[in-house]
């Protein structure tokens, strides 16, 4: 399997995997609590990857688990917890749009925490427009929705969890194949939603019998492309190309919610939106341009863990 196949499928997993999410979120949330779905999200997908890595877990250090165990808090109990809490009054679009501010977030965590890698001066310039594009998408969806502040400011907590748990899985585990990295940080992230959905109620007056045929395909949706599909691409792309491409998706994800939102939901779209759209789009293109030659430099270090299905990292 060649690494530029590798490459592609897994942007393609986060482009437009983790881009119906959002829209599988609101199907979700109709008739299972918030805090639930994404405990039965990530734990299931963990347990899935877990059994897929077989002996492998035996092996792990115990640092690996701690620092494992800490991005699953911050990318599933920080991130995700709180973005189905808030997307019971937010809708999918303006949800996906505010967590777009994460390639910010990260590159503010670089500033201050530098490491050996450094985005390159024309990938910053190109988040300019990507950062406009969702602002013009998230300006219409306000406006025209009415929605409360309240929940935009978890929305940008979460995002700001999501980039402290993507820097620190970028530079600490290292020694973990991308399929039990990403085994371990779910099925940890899992049980702490467990714990906090038993501890908010909703297990006590949660039954299953009221969960509806829509809602259960968006929690198998959720468990199977969102968690074992998109999460083990995630982990294997911050390995092997440049944080600030993989960071793209934030942008490409509103545009795939947002159509989602609007065909099937009848959430309102609109020409500033359409524009919104090519400015995120744009931005993805120069990204990809700009960070595509480090890509080819780290290809040999790379290719010693990509040329096998298990993805090991190097």
């Amino acid at each position: 399997m060649s690494r530029r196949f590798l490459v592609i499928g897994a942007f393609a997993a986060i482009y437009l995997l983790w881009g119906s999410t959002y829209f599988a979120i609101t199907l979700g949330l109709k008739s299972i609590p918030p805090f639930l779905l994404m405990a039965l999200r990530s734990f299931c997908g963990g347990i899935m990857l877990l059994a897929m890595s077989g002996r492998q877990v035996a092996t792990v250090p115990l640092r690996t688990w701690i620092n494992a165990s800490l991005c699953g808090l911050l990318f599933f109990v920080g991130c995700h917890g709180v973005l189905a809490f808030a997307q019971q009054s937010v809708p999918s679009g303006v949800a996906a749009i505010v967590l777009a501010t994460i390639p910010f977030w990260i590159l503010l965590i670089d500033v201050l925490f530098p490491d050996h890698q450094r985005p390159r001066p024309l990938a910053l310039l190109a988040l300019v427009p990507g950062f406009f594009g969702v602002g013009l998408v998230a300006w219409q969806h306000v406006e025209q929705a009415g929605i409360s502040m309240l929940p935009i400011v978890w929305l940008l907590l979460a995002a700001l969890s999501w980039s402290t748990g993507t820097v620190l899985s970028r530079r600490m585990s290292r020694k973990a194949s991308a399929i039990l990295l990403s085994g371990m940080q779910l099925s940890v992230g899992g049980m702490v939603l467990f714990a906090i959905s038993w501890l908010a109620g909703e297990i006590g007056g949660f039954r299953p019998g009221d969960v509806s045929p829509t809602s259960l395909a968006a929690a198998l949706w959720l468990i199977i492309s969102g968690s074992g599909i998109g999460f083990v691409a995630y982990n294997w792309l911050l390995e092997n190309v440049s944080t600030s491409l993989v960071s793209t998706y934030t942008f490409v994800n509103p545009v795939i919610a947002v159509l989602l939102g609007t065909l099937v939901l009848g959430e309102p779209f609109s020409r500033m939106m359409l524009l919104g759209a090519g400015l995120v789009i744009i931005s993805v293109i120069v990204i990809w341009c700009a960070e595509r030659p480090e890509s080819h430099r780290t290809s040999d270090k790379a290719g010693r863990g990509v040329g096998d299905l298990s993805l090991h990292k190097t």
